[in-house]
């Protein structure tokens, strides 16, 4: 019975301080494998895509509890960009977690508890000032080190080389988080899907240097060669996710 809290009983609120994405492009026949039953990859141009999502987050409680009740915590996440067609016959884009990170003990346990996202306790900083932000990640076992420096003073005049995407507008679609967000319950093969709910979203694009990836560097996507295909940075947004929906696969 355990399985059945992980199914975000609660509808919970935030405020995403700032957050900096990543997506990185890759063939499609390397991310697929990865994905949950019942899912589809989202595509663009014959490739999948992965999106590196970097936040610092505050005031994350129930949606009924007053801000002062909430935890403040970093949380890094890699999400597959997946479509989703519900039994009423409604595609659903959104995406599905592979891994989370989080600085903060309590988050780890109570994400663990309650959700399928596979929180790991890490080590973050996060140092931003006008014009530059810079992540650094340390994780226990070394396979998902990070550090990344973004120029968030100006807009680039262009994609990050070799970006599949012709302008900024379709890189904007990939850009993340999307509304939704798949988990698979393997307990009674169902989809748990859960729907976020955000305000003043205006993700501009930034220039980025990763210094090092170890996620991206590990053996299940060195042969793929990730191709960074955007990155975007946004600040100061409220945000809620929803009650989880449980819909059994066939």
């Amino acid at each position: 019975m355990f399985h059945q809290i992980k199914r975000h009983l609660l509808p919970v609120k935030a405020h995403l301080a700032a957050s900096l994405v990543l997506t990185y492009a890759m063939p499609e026949d390397v991310l697929r494998p990865l994905l949950a039953p019942g899912l589809q990859l989202d595509t663009f141009s014959g490739f999948g895509f992965l999106a590196i999502a970097m936040v610092e987050t505050s005031d994350l409680r129930p949606a009924f509890l007053p801000a002062a009740f909430g935890l403040n915590f970093f949380l890094a996440g890699y999400r597959i960009f997946a479509r989703y067609r519900t039994q009423a016959g409604r595609t659903l884009r959104g995406l599905r977690i592979l891994r989370s990170d989080t600085d903060r003990r309590s988050m780890q346990l109570f994400g663990n508890m309650l959700t399928h996202y596979g929180y790991e306790l890490s080590r973050c900083e996060f140092s931003r000032t006008e014009s530059n932000l810079v992540i650094e990640i340390r994780t226990p076992k070394g396979d998902a080190d990070l550090l990344v420096e973004a120029d968030i003073s100006k807009e680039p005049e262009s994609l990050p080389l070799g970006s599949p995407f012709p302008d900024f507008r379709e890189a904007r679609k990939f850009a993340g988080p999307l509304p939704f967000t798949f988990d698979y319950e393997r307990e009674s093969h169902s989809i748990i899907r859960v729907e976020g709910v955000r305000k003043d979203w205006s993700p501009r694009p930034v220039s980025v240097k990763v210094a090092r990836s170890t996620f991206l560097e590990g053996e299940l996507f060195r042969s793929a060669r990730p191709i960074l295909a955007n990155a975007f940075y946004l600040e100061d947004v409220p945000y809620a996710w929803k009650q989880g929906i449980r819909e059994p696969l066939p």
